[in-house]
């Protein structure tokens, strides 16, 4: 998993970044793309000079490609009908648009575009007690979708299992207890003639478009982390995408030395069990084995902070090293929470959970700790969590790790146990210094601004001085702070949190 000095190595940050990167690679790729995304929409408004010379939308670029003569192979996520109907319906209208796009080309056989499940279900002991409840949400979820009920019935698989339709009304069935899916493809990379690899946090829709100024309303907001890697890790996340069902039914995978993963597989037994078997931890052992040789300095970006093991890790390893300092970046509240009314107990466990892992690091860790969330730096009146500090939220989805100068992961995993154990998860790890260099600096100077003295990225006094530049920021107004920084605020957090006896901790 050691990088060499040869190897191209790319941060994009943004959507800004990131989308027009995407474009060339489309546009630059001779033969083959290879890719997986948990959303890939192709009505997407495409964001560069060269592909906005061919159309529109990623449609029109998908068109161009595969005229070009270059094959596709997508896989896009399919989700729970149940709990996420809406995004069942849109995974697979994404497909219908990918599908059209081939047709209106001459050769709709160079394109291989397909909506994954992960096979693994909820057992029937548990769907049995959570009956009532997913009898409510197929409710409640069909209701959302009246307006357009055949194309509903016809477009979307597996809502005729769930649903009775009455005249111009739809109602959940009442028999059987309906399959529950309990994990996710996570996942979003593609692979272009098995030489560059494009992978990180970001999914590929017009919601999460942002800049690195994030002058838009909080709701709009989206900040990730991409980055483009050419070499060994390219064919390794190749052959990845082309073999993940044959680890989702139990096969062994093929060893990787620079592509880190996380999969899970379908139980032969599930009964009485809510969670797949988890078949490859690569990403949560890189941490964990990164966390036990740290000796200075740990940053992480994650949209959610809940992995229990991870914590414990960083507060043991903090009393061990007295002179290792961690900062972290979270999104203030997550984004069910802050732009929505209707989030329910899950989102209320994984605040119970994140309360409770960053109760185990501040411990651990005392004053050598530091975490923040951005906010605008212009004034938001509002008593909800869309707010922080008196301005809009800037809603963080990266997930980023930097250990000492010598270790970097970027990848699709958040720090919580699903993206650790259960979801379908990829990424890369770097170890070289000019590749770890840069990262930090990209990383840093977004949240910083490309002001911020050297005292920011020292290891012996990165912690202190974030910190107190967050305690600065906080003391003025908006249009007054330096940077995006502001401390983070476990207060709301823990108000809204809340504990859901015999859950998996995964399940966040």
């Amino acid at each position: 998993m050691t990088a060499t000095d040869t190897r191209n190595f790319e941060v994009l940050v943004t959507a800004q970044e990131a989308y027009p990167r995407l474009e060339a690679a489309f546009l630059a790729a001779k033969s083959e793309i290879v890719a997986g995304f948990r959303i890939f929409d192709p009505w997407t408004k495409l964001r560069s000079d060269a592909a906005r010379a061919i159309g529109d939308t990623w449609f029109d670029l998908v068109v161009h490609t595969l005229n070009r003569g270059v094959e596709i192979r997508i896989i896009l996520t399919d989700f729970d009908p149940v709990v996420r109907m809406q995004e069942h319906r849109y995974a697979w209208q994404c497909l219908r648009a990918f599908i059209a796009a081939a047709e209106a080309t001459n050769h709709p056989e160079r394109l291989n575009a397909r909506v994954a499940m992960h096979p693994a279900r909820v057992g029937l002991l548990p769907r049995t007690l959570l009956w009532p409840r997913s009898f409510k949400e197929v409710g409640t979820q069909l209701r959302k979708v009246q307006e357009d009920i055949g194309a509903h019935l016809d477009g979307t698989p597996y809502l005729r299992d769930l649903a009775v339709k009455r005249g111009d009304t739809l109602s959940p069935r009442k028999f059987p207890p309906p399959p529950l899916v309990p994990v996710t493809h996570h996942q979003k990379l593609a692979v272009f003639d098995a030489e560059t690899l494009y992978i990180g946090g970001l999914d590929v829709n017009d919601r999460r478009y942002d800049t690195p100024r994030h002058n838009r309303r909080g709701v709009d907001t989206w900040h990730d982390v991409q980055v483009v890697v050419s070499g060994e890790v390219a064919t390794e996340a190749r052959q990845h995408l082309l073999d993940m069902e044959d680890v989702f039914s139990g096969k062994n995978a093929r060893h990787t030395n620079a592509l880190l993963r996380t999969m899970s597989a379908k139980r032969k037994f599930s009964l009485p069990f809510m969670s797949p078997v988890p078949a490859i931890s690569e990403i949560s052992d890189a941490h964990l084995e990164a966390i036990k040789k740290a000796e200075q300095f740990i940053y992480f970006e994650t949209q959610f902070f809940r992995d229990e093991t991870i914590a414990r890790a960083l507060a043991l390893r903090a009393a061990q090293q007295p002179g290792l300092s961690l900062v972290m970046m979270l999104p203030a509240a997550p984004e069910d929470i802050a732009f929505t009314d209707d989030w329910g107990p899950d989102a209320a466990y994984g605040e119970h959970m994140q309360v409770k892992c960053i109760d185990l690091i501040t411990s651990g860790f005392g004053e050598r700790v530091f975490i923040g969330s951005p906010a605008q730096p212009r004034p938001l009146s509002s008593k909800g969590r869309d707010a922080h500090f008196g301005a809009p939220l800037i809603y963080l989805h990266a997930k980023v790790s930097i250990f000492d100068d010598s270790l970097g992961i970027v990848s699709s995993a958040n720090l919580n146990g699903r993206s650790m154990n259960w979801d379908t998860e990829a990424g890369v790890t770097t170890q070289s210094k000019a590749e770890v260099a840069q990262l930090k600096r990209r990383c840093f100077e977004h949240w910083l601004g490309k002001g911020a003295d050297d005292a920011f990225y020292q290891p012996q006094t990165a912690c202190d001085t974030w910190a107190a530049r967050a305690a600065q920021n906080a003391q003025v107004e908006p249009d007054q702070r330096e940077g995006f920084v502001l401390p983070y605020k476990i207060g709301p957090a823990r108000a809204d949190a809340q504990i859901l006896p015999g859950v998996p901790s995964e399940m966040t």
